[in-house]
């Protein structure tokens, strides 16, 4: 939820030859007057923090398909690591709309930056908060919240995406410890991961979470590679082979389905705050492209057609901002239901891949060089399309909410 858009057809439209951030915020319904101070703050200060690292370097590293790794203490420094969760774990202690404030303009600037933090906040911090003991809680949260520990979450596996209930990875009893075998796969974060938190089937079958240290033998993180979108994010798998993990390390206040899609809650709550980022950055940069590129005479903002799509993509980012206002509302009253997330993060995120794609088209072929940021959005946007609950899950858990019959059995 941004400031009044400024206008000024004036400036130079080589400015982003030098990677310089441009962008201004886009607020129609003047959502800033539901937001308390604690959110402008947040969202300045994030904002800021991208347009002076983030912004600048961005385009190398994706087209490189090089993570910036450097940023993750500058992530923990703003307060991204666990922003909603209490101070005395040396987290933020702040609300749920500010958390997903502060997603919101880290994807502004890239969803894989955002994926590197709301991973580590929604996925590692939470679960340790949420079903942790004290005694993980103090050894963890603080090191997690600083950027001293890195940490992944290990859900997804080879064969079992949207069906998580049929995982094979494992842990078998074995005294003071559990053997945890199996894998993992597209798993944020885990090739430079100290900890990761791995849910696994016990011997009766339940759901465990266990928190799994890097170094611990047979336990390995290799890196995928030849990805087209979220270049700049490291992606990789997470591989047990006879891994012995102390029974200490086990979430003990949590078993079943819920603990992880409990956590996937949180984190498509980001998500649907964070694609509204990417949204405003591509009609930001579509908005002042039309007014400085000149055909026929006259700026190609004038035309009815680029109108359309402008007037579109404004109207679209509106209604989605309220959805998420709302949305966070709720959470902090600790009323959103999965079902509501859910609709939050399939709409917006469709919304600013329909966005990204508007956006190209209005830059021409200039929408497909580096030199803009719309076409690296629009690559991201296709991944987290389909992440943490595919575009089709989401709807089907919406269509199970209103009609009460399941669709999935």
């Amino acid at each position: 939820m941004m400031e009044n858009n400024v206008k000024d057809p004036k400036v130079a439209t080589k400015a982003s030859n030098n990677k310089e951030d441009r962008f201004q915020g886009h607020d129609y319904y003047n959502i800033d007057e539901l937001l308390n101070d604690d959110h402008l703050l947040a969202r300045d200060a994030v904002r800021s923090w991208v347009k002076q690292e983030v912004s600048p370097i961005i385009e190398d590293y994706s087209n490189r398909a090089v993570c910036p790794t450097h940023l993750f203490k500058g992530l923990a420094d703003i307060g991204a690591f666990g922003p909603s969760l209490p101070a005395e774990y040396g987290c933020g202690g702040m609300d749920e709309i500010a958390y997903g404030i502060i997603m919101q303009e880290l994807e502004r600037g890239d969803s894989g930056i955002r994926s590197m933090a709301s991973v580590q906040g929604s996925l590692v911090m939470y679960p340790i908060y949420k079903f942790g003991s004290e005694e993980q809680r103090r050894k963890y949260l603080p090191k997690l919240a600083s950027g001293e520990f890195i940490g992944c979450f290990g859900l997804t596996e080879p064969d079992h995406g949207s069906d998580p209930g049929g995982m094979i990875t494992n842990i078998k009893d074995d005294g003071d410890s559990y053997i945890l075998n199996g894998a993992k796969m597209w798993i944020t974060n885990s090739p430079v991961a100290d900890i990761a938190v791995v849910w696994a089937k016990d011997e009766e079958g339940k759901i465990r979470g266990v928190i799994v240290e890097k170094g611990m033998e047979g336990f390995s993180a290799p890196e995928i590679h030849g990805k087209w979108s979220l270049r700049a994010s490291i992606t990789g798998e997470l591989v047990f082979e006879d891994v012995r993990v102390p029974k200490a390390n086990v979430l003990p206040n949590v078993k079943g389905l819920k603990g992880p899609l409990s956590c996937l809650s949180k984190a498509r709550y980001g998500i649907a705050w964070g694609a509204i980022g990417a949204a405003m950055d591509c009609y930001d940069s579509a908005l002042r492209y039309s007014q400085e590129r000149i055909q026929f005479g006259k700026p190609i903002g004038q035309f009815q057609l680029t109108q359309k799509k402008l007037a579109e993509m404004i109207t679209e980012i509106t209604k989605a901002q309220l959805l998420a206002w709302r949305l966070g509302t709720l959470a902090n009253d600790g009323k959103a239901t999965p079902a509501q997330i859910s609709m939050a993060k399939r709409n917006n995120v469709h919304m600013a891949l329909e966005i990204a794609r508007e956006a190209r088209q209005i830059h021409g072929g200039m929408g497909i060089t580096n030199e803009y940021p719309v076409m690296r959005h629009m690559m991201n946007l296709e991944t987290v399309l389909t992440y943490e609950g595919t575009h089709d899950i989401h709807l089907l858990i919406t269509g199970m909410d209103v009609t009460g019959l399941n669709a999935f059995k």
